[in-house]
C-alpha cells in the first residue's frame, strides 16, 4: 500500500509543477525576439565585447604581467 501512496503523490506533484508551468504568461516568439533586439540596441554602448575596455588597466580580463627573477 505504500508504493501505492508514493506513486500518489509523484503524480499530484506533477500535476501541480504542470499547473504552475500552465498558468506562465506566455508572449510569441515573435515578440520576444524584438523585445530582445530592442534591448541590445539599447544597451550595446555598455557592451565592452563590442565596444572594448577606454584603457587596458580598466580590463579586467587582461593577460598579467609577472616579474621572474633569476
Amino acid at each position: 500500500m505504500d508504493m501505492v501512496t508514493t506513486n500518489l503523490q509523484q503524480q499530484r506533484q506533477i500535476t501541480e509543477q504542470l499547473r504552475r508551468e500552465a498558468a506562465i504568461k506566455r508572449i510569441l516568439v515573435s515578440k520576444a525576439v524584438e523585445d530582445i533586439m530592442k534591448y541590445i540596441t539599447e544597451h550595446e554602448q555598455e557592451d565592452y565585447l563590442l565596444v572594448g575596455f577606454s584603457s587596458q588597466k580598466s580590463n579586467p580580463f587582461r593577460e598579467r604581467s609577472y616579474c621572474t627573477i633569476f
